[in-house]
């Protein structure tokens, strides 16, 4: 009886590539295209729509003789995906929709469904590996890196837990973008020289103030400059004391000098350099912090600006996530790791610290544009061992 794996159809290169692998290595291989989203008023027409997607899904399907079925979890993703959206910056923090899509949408109602259509597995067009080992008699499995260092898309995977990835297939994973789309070429795939999405997880390309503002109204507030002497910057805390260091700078409209006005501190996020509409500064503003209680904008110039740059970073307990159990910290232990706080951020040297049943992140070098709501990930070698939310 032949193995049934459910890919994930997006209408895109990868998961085309990914199916047609499939099939030549024998599996039964059935397509679903999920569809997540159904208002296109924010949506840019030309990039990227949802029923382009799933006409190009269903083509490559039918070119590839196999089984084919849009699935709708436009409610679902609303709920669990964009209410998240909307709630995290509207409190001011930064979310990653995208990572909260995988655990939410990809690897739990879609493996579900795949389940209920009797799949074994379910495969994706992620660019990331997985290899499983027998440790005291029981599957571990590991989530590695892509082969791909430019696509390596295993950050978005960082809140997958094992039963998850037990479930899960990565067929492009040990390939090169160039060939993924070799392949598709050879095959005559109609999706070989389609370009990639860069919008939100199976949405296509968003105007994110217009897609914002469906529910966050603007108000205008000030925009407060900070100099890069302010006096917090020189605070002389004891570098081990990495609980201390872990705070956010916070700031008054005393600590400076208001330039500007904004439409509201809710559409902002720390590390923002374009939309804030104000010039005539000798370097680039940049988004230093943001209140949301009192919509202030706090900005500062050029990106070495102190106020932008952090070198410990707290996971709550209630946040810390690892995906290889058996590396888990107890009260009290450190570990060296290497770790990113978003995709495509090259790793960065950073002890672990278990204190208290929070997380502290040390790294070696600073950490520009850290916000509240953002994920790190953290790596021994390419494997991915955890992740979690910074916490403030």
């Amino acid at each position: 009886m032949l193995t049934r794996v459910v890919v994930g159809l997006s209408g895109g290169v990868d998961s085309s590539v990914a199916a047609y692998l499939l099939k030549q290595q024998g599996y039964e291989v059935i397509g679903l295209f999920m569809r997540n989203w159904v208002d296109d008023e924010v949506i840019i027409s030309e990039e990227c729509p949802w029923v382009e997607d799933s006409k190009d899904a269903l083509l490559v399907a039918e070119k590839l003789g196999i089984p084919f079925q849009v699935i709708d979890f436009s409610e679902e993703y609303k709920e669990r995906i964009v209410d998240y959206m909307f709630e995290e910056y509207q409190a001011g923090r930064t979310p990653n929709p995208d990572i909260l899509c995988n655990r939410e949408v990809k690897f739990d109602l879609f493996l579900e469904k795949a389940l209920q259509l009797g799949a074994d597995f379910v495969a994706t067009g992620h660019y990331c590996q997985k290899t499983t080992t027998i440790e005291e008699g029981k599957e571990v499995h590991h989530l590695l890196a892509g082969a791909d260092p430019n696509k390596d898309q295993s950050y978005f995977l960082c809140q997958l837990n094992q039963e998850q990835l037990g479930k899960a297939l990565f067929p492009i994973g040990h390939l090169q973008k160039s060939e993924v789309r070799a392949i598709a070429a050879e095959q005559g795939l109609i999706t070989a020289e389609k370009k990639d999405s860069q919008g939100l997880c199976f949405i296509g390309k968003v105007r994110l103030p217009e897609f914002l503002q469906q529910q966050l109204k603007p108000k205008e507030g000030k925009v407060i400059e900070i100099s890069a002497d302010h006096r917090m910057y020189a605070k002389d805390w004891n570098k081990d004391d990495f609980v201390g260091l872990s705070l956010p700078y916070t700031y008054a409209p005393s600590d400076g000098e208001q330039i500007g006005v904004h439409q509201g501190a809710h559409f902002y996020t720390i590390g923002q350099r374009k939309g804030l509409g104000i010039g005539g500064t000798p370097l680039p503003l940049f988004v230093l912090a943001t209140d949301t209680k009192e919509n202030i904008i706090y900005v500062g110039q050029g990106e070495d600006h102190p106020g932008l740059h952090r070198k410990v970073l707290k996971i709550e307990a209630e946040d810390i996530h690892w995906l290889n159990r058996e590396k888990i910290l107890a009260n009290d232990e450190s570990a060296s790791y290497v770790a990113r706080i978003r995709y495509r951020q090259a790793l960065s040297p950073c002890t672990l610290h278990h204190k208290e049943g929070n997380l502290y992140a040390v790294f070696e070098q600073f950490q520009k544009g850290a916000a509240a709501g953002q994920f790190i990930a953290w790596y021994k070698g390419n494997e991915l061992i955890g992740s979690g939310v910074i916490s403030a």
